[in-house]
Order: structure tokens, then C-alpha cells, then sequence
């Protein structure tokens, strides 16, 4: 036996070395690396891919503060870089659009009369009213691959399903769908596609928003009345020529945001979701026993469990010091960006019992998953249904469904807001349904 000379132990107060972050590597897994934030670093700075130097806030209590304190503003007027790296803290894009005076962007008092606007139009009870339509799509959409066996239930299924719900409930014409339905996909590539394609894609969307709008300005002229069933355009539209004030470019940017927002949080949202419980036997077996049962509560409270756990959104959006502030412990300048980390604090261990762990029936689950304080996420109701629709046809209609590829193998988006997956591949028995024309 050949002696191997003795390697030395680390001593024992020797500090971890900080992680690195934003590689290809932490977007499969990100957890640990918010563990060891949460740990030593739970206010702390770094470089994004971008180069725009930004504060994030990982542990729960400091994020659920960040979220609701007025000191931190949504506008990115108040970011003390140069002018040119403001473009790097929104969607690419929007600023040319003149799409930027969405909620957001901005703060109160113009936030609260867009949020009271939009909340007019974006009702409960328009989101219950909906939900017939949303399990008419999910089935259309499991139907046209029923038959093969195998999909990506990304393409197949988490995509266009959250895209051509909100067309509808917007208001966009079904002929007009499928370019949405590209515009989009531009959208969420983060950097896949071809170079300049997201703006030139919001740059479509806003042309043809104005344009619809218009549209339906003029179609309501003759129907003072609203009618059974009114699309969300032209609620939104109906409550501002009734004494709100909505400007034209704030109008299409309402329109481009709710679709924004309640687009690709939905896509990761359901591929996240789908991918946790077949990783996940028997929390799944636990929702099949109770669907089978005809029970709701587990699937309710399974999918906001699947929100904490690896929800869509991984960092809520951006927001800028107006004055110095201290926030866990770490000075925070005037102008300086501030990232709330939600994936890290909705395991952090100090609010949640075993946060590593999937528990479908946990009670006690006050994520910060839809954000907190005044910019809550409008949209939330609209997500949980489309959620608990997919998941629950999906394991219904398709039992035997299963990976049909190595977890390793799987890649991630990049980008720095969204979390979510690029394919999910899956194999089942074949059954009934109409195949893709």
C-alpha cells in the first residue's frame, strides 16, 4: 500500500468562501448558494451579469421589510448609475416602447391610481368567471399530444396555455393569438435569441396594443353599457373614460405589463411545479390519492407549497434607494438597487419549518412567492387557477407520466427575475385526443 502524504484539514474557524453566483451551474441549483447568502451575507452586494451593482436581501424577515418600505422606490429614475446602464435594470425595451409607466415602475400616488384602476377591471369574480375558459385550453392543449407518448410540456403545454388565457381575457382577437404567442416566446429567452429580438418583440406588442385599443375605444362608443363578459381592454378602457384618468401610453403599458407579468410567472410556475412532483413521488401520490378522492384543499394548498419551494419568480423586481437606509444590518446608499432574493427567503429556516422540503399539505405558508405590501401581485388569482388547472388535468389525464430525461440533464433560463425551466420532457401511455393540426 503506497503511502499518501497527509492532507491538511481546514481550520476549524476558517470562513466558507462565498459562492459563486449567477453561473450556469447556481441557475440548476441556487439554494445552496442562497443558504450560505442567508448565513453570513444576508444584505449583500455584488456585480450582476450585467455590471450594474446591486444589493440582495435574502433572509425573510429583511426581504418581507424590502418589499412593503416606501424608502425603496420601483422607478428606476432614482438608480444613481449613468443613464445608459438604466436600460439594464427592466425589461429591454420598454423605455423606446414608452412602456415604462406600468405598475411596475412606479410609486405611489400614480401607482395607487393604476392599481385602483386596474382592480376595477381585474376582479375575482372575472377571474372565477374565467376559470370554465382556462379548463376548456388546458384540455385542448393536453389533447394535441395525448396521442404521442411523449412531449415537452414546456412547448407543449406551460407556454402556450398561460399565453392564449390572458389573450382572452384580455381581449385579443383568436386570429391574432399566434403572434402574441411569438412575441413572447422572444421575450423569455433571456438572451437565447437573436440579438435585439426582446425589444423589437415589445416594440410589436406596444404597436399593436395602441392599435386594439384605439380599436375598442371606438367599439364602445356604441355600447355604453358594459356587456356580459367584457374583455379585461375594455373594462379598463370603460373605467377610465368614467372619471379615472388613463393616457393612452399608460393604457397600452397596463395592457403590455398584465401580460408580461401574468405570462411567464404562469409558464414557470406550471413547468416548475409539474417538474417538482415527478421528482417528488410520493408528494404526488399524495395529491393523485386526494384528486381521485375529489378533493381540493391538497391541490390549493400544494400549489403554494410549489410557489415557496421553486417558485417562477426567483427575484422580485427592481427597486432604488431614494435615501440612505440601513437595511439588515448593511448601509445602503441613495440610488443603490436593491434585489429581494424570494427563492432565498421562502427557505429561510427562521419562517419555515424544514424549508428544504416539499410538504404539499404545509399550513403554515406566508411565501413571499406573489410579493408583499402595495405591489402584491395583481395577477395572483389568475395564477393560482391556472396552476391548480394544469397540475391537476394533467395528473388526472395522464397518470403514468414520467421524466424522460436525467434531472441533471435539464437546463435553466438565465436571466435574473425568472426562474424556469427551458424543456421538461416527459413520456407517457398514449390515449385519447385530437392530434396537433
Amino acid at each position: 500500500m503506497t503511502d499518501q502524504p497527509a492532507q491538511p484539514h481546514p481550520h476549524p474557524s476558517a470562513p466558507v468562501p462565498a459562492p459563486e453566483l449567477f453561473t450556469w451551474e447556481f441557475a440548476t441549483n441556487p439554494y445552496p448558494a442562497y443558504a450560505w447568502l442567508r448565513e453570513h451575507a444576508p444584505v449583500h452586494k455584488t456585480r450582476l451579469p450585467s455590471g450594474v451593482e446591486a444589493w440582495l436581501v435574502t433572509r425573510y424577515a429583511d426581504a418581507k421589510h424590502a418589499l412593503a418600505d416606501p424608502r425603496l422606490s420601483k422607478n428606476p429614475a432614482h438608480h444613481d448609475e449613468p443613464a445608459h446602464a438604466k436600460g439594464k435594470t427592466g425589461i429591454p425595451g420598454e423605455r423606446k416602447a414608452e412602456l415604462m409607466t406600468h405598475l411596475l415602475n412606479i410609486d405611489p400616488p400614480d401607482h395607487t391610481r393604476l392599481r385602483r384602476l386596474v382592480s376595477k377591471a381585474f376582479t375575482p369574480r372575472r377571474v372565477a368567471e374565467f376559470a370554465p375558459r382556462v379548463q376548456e385550453l388546458t384540455n385542448d392543449l393536453i389533447d394535441r399530444f395525448a396521442q404521442t407518448g411523449s412531449a415537452d410540456l414546456i412547448h407543449d403545454f406551460a407556454f402556450p396555455l398561460p399565453i392564449y388565457a390572458i389573450c382572452d381575457l384580455l381581449g385579443v382577437p383568436r386570429e391574432d393569438q399566434d403572434d402574441f404567442r411569438d412575441w413572447a416566446g422572444m421575450m423569455i429567452r433571456h438572451g437565447g435569441g437573436p440579438r435585439g429580438g426582446v425589444a423589437r418583440s415589445v416594440k410589436k406588442m406596444r404597436g399593436y396594443l395602441a392599435d386594439l385599443i384605439h380599436r375598442k375605444r371606438a367599439a364602445l362608443a356604441d355600447s355604453p353599457d358594459p356587456l356580459p363578459g367584457e374583455d379585461l381592454i375594455s373594462a379598463l378602457i370603460r373605467a377610465s373614460d368614467q372619471g379615472e384618468h388613463l393616457t393612452e401610453n399608460e393604457a397600452a403599458a397596463m395592457a403590455f405589463i398584465l401580460l408580461f407579468a401574468g405570462f411567464e410567472t404562469t409558464v414557470n410556475l406550471i413547468g416548475n411545479g409539474t417538474y417538482a412532483l415527478l421528482t417528488h413521488p410520493e408528494q404526488r401520490a399524495r395529491l393523485e390519492k386526494s384528486l381521485a378522492a375529489g378533493e381540493r384543499e391538497l391541490l390549493e394548498t400544494g400549489v403554494e407549497e410549489l410557489l415557496r419551494y421553486d417558485g417562477p419568480v426567483e427575484l422580485a423586481t427592481w427597486r432604488f434607494a431614494t435615501r440612505p437606509l440601513t437595511l439588515g444590518g448593511q448601509d445602503i446608499a441613495a440610488g443603490d438597487p436593491v434585489l429581494v432574493v424570494l427563492a432565498a427567503a421562502d427557505r429561510d429556516p427562521e419562517r419555515f419549518a424544514d424549508p428544504d422540503v416539499l410538504d404539499l399539505g404545509r399550513r403554515d405558508n406566508q411565501h413571499l412567492g406573489y410579493g408583499h405590501g402595495i405591489h402584491y401581485c395583481l395577477g395572483a388569482p389568475l395564477a393560482r387557477l391556472e396552476g391548480q388547472t394544469a397540475l391537476a388535468t394533467l395528473l388526472t389525464r395522464l397518470p403514468d407520466l414520467q421524466l424522460a430525461a436525467d434531472p441533471a440533464d435539464l437546463r435553466w433560463r438565465g436571466g435574473l427575475i425568472m426562474r424556469g425551466l427551458r424543456t421538461l420532457p416527459v413520456e407517457f401511455t398514449p390515449r385519447a385526443g385530437t392530434p396537433t393540426p
